[in-house]
């Protein structure tokens, strides 16, 4: 028995080996030597690596892109107007950095075939206590994403309905807190499917809302009459606080990747997945922060939808359509909070109907904390933006160097090391320069 764990152990450190920096295809490592004996590294991963998965690659394509494809790009604009024109080289080191991460979580999820969420990862590597503290973090920060999406709705609605409502009971609603309540009935279906592959299709159409908003904010500066003379500034220094802080929310679909990862039924295919997600997305976020920034400059607003001229066709449709992104990506925030939920349950409530109650009840909080706080949307911007960085850059940095550490403790790190300190050191200066914003 103790010969049988010592071969297992062995194994495991001779993959754990091998550089992220140049694993892009688990195809490319098949065999390595130990001890002048050739081990076959990933012959004990390929049940783990195509079992238990629903999603097809298109349908996991079409979750990720969901994921990192959000209410973001309406900032982008923004961003690159606080910092200037340079600040367009962040949007792309931002994308390089937490593109990285997310590989390293794959690669700490592979390690252990049990690690299904990001908490898993963070028992694998601190034990019970890292687990609650990362479970923490990563769900307040997915519940006020997914309450401001609510927000979010509720205030562009009344503001282009400001006359609409309706009685319920006997009592007059209306306005914004009519509009949260009729985007959340929308929004109930996707939060009751429980097979990411369905939820796909819901994904789809959130992909599809991104690509519609991008080429009608360029037709509208390129076509109809808005134009693209203005010239901005260069440089910024004090406006870069501000748009690393928005490139970083722009990419904080990091506690959504484990899930998608064990949704998938190929799991060899992710980095191809994570490569199609992040060129597609930061070609959309690029696009849109370069025309914005041309379209209105310095006096470009936060959401660039709010500065389009409403008569125009083009304009209502990027409107619109910006509303749609919200509702299709709540279902997908919130899976991560639901799976930790129904598992905390009892074997003998751990049933369709108790499932069903989990997630109304959970979509009525966030409607509640909507209605409840009126100016929710801006605070959540910034905790979010904190809250992100810790998710998408640091933790998953800091979970791989333990969990490699404790695996295989004579592994050479190199150029790999470099580039996990560097992002690091930009996680810890994102959130501390935010705090300084937030003062």
């Amino acid at each position: 028995m103790d010969d049988g764990n010592r071969s297992s152990d062995d194994q495991q450190s001779s993959l754990l080996t091998v550089p992220l920096v140049l694993d892009y295809q688990y195809s490319g490592y098949s065999t390595v030597k130990d001890d002048d004996e050739e081990v076959g590294i990933y012959d004990h991963y390929d049940d783990y690596l195509s079992k238990e998965g629903t999603s097809s690659f298109f349908m996991t394509c079409f979750n990720g892109l969901n994921a990192l494809s959000g209410v973001g790009i309406l900032s982008v604009p923004y961003a690159l107007a606080s910092g200037g024109w340079l600040n367009l080289v962040l949007l792309f080191i931002v994308a390089i950095a937490t593109f990285y991460t997310g590989l390293l979580l794959r690669r700490c999820m592979d390690v252990n075939s049990d690690i299904k969420t990001y908490p898993d990862i963070a028992e694998q590597a601190f034990g019970h206590k890292g687990r609650a503290i990362v479970s923490s973090l990563m769900h307040v920060e997915l519940y006020l994403v997914a309450t401001g999406f609510l927000i979010l709705e509720g205030d562009n609605l009344s503001n282009l309905f400001p006359d609409i409502g309706f009685e319920l009971a006997g009592i007059r609603i209306g306005g914004r807190v009519g509009f949260v309540i009729i985007v959340a009935l929308i929004i109930q279906p996707s939060i009751w499917l429980k097979d990411l592959s369905m939820l796909s299709y819901v994904s789809a159409s959130g992909v599809l809302a991104s690509v519609v908003i991008v080429f009608s904010v360029i037709w509208v500066g390129t076509i109809d009459g808005v134009g693209l003379e203005e010239k901005g500034k260069v440089f910024n220094l004090n406006g870069i606080p501000i748009g690393a802080s928005l490139y970083v929310f722009c990419y904080c679909a990091h506690p959504v990747v484990p899930t998608i990862y064990s949704s998938m039924r190929n799991k060899r295919q992710f980095n191809k997945v994570w490569i199609i997600c992040y060129i597609f997305s930061t070609i959309c976020y690029a696009s849109m922060a370069v025309f914005g920034y041309m379209m209105y400059g310095d006096n470009v607003y936060s959401q660039v939808t709010l500065n389009l001229p409403t008569e125009k066709l083009s304009s209502k449709i990027a409107i619109y359509t910006a509303l749609v992104n919200p509702v299709a990506k709540y279902a997908l925030m919130v899976a991560p909070i639901v799976t930790a939920i129904e598992n905390s349950l009892p074997r003998n409530y751990n049933n369709l109907p108790m499932s069903l109650m989990v997630r109304t009840m959970l979509l009525i909080s966030t409607v509640l904390v909507a209605l409840a706080v009126p100016f929710f949307g801006a605070l959540m911007s910034l905790v979010g933006a904190s809250l992100s960085a810790t998710a998408s850059l640091i933790l998953p940095c800091i979970c791989y160097l333990k969990i490699m550490k404790d695996v295989a403790a004579c592994r050479r790190w190199g150029l790999e090391l470099v580039m996990i300190v560097a992002i690091l050191l930009m996680g810890v200066s994102v959130i501390v320069s935010g705090r300084l914003v937030l003062d």
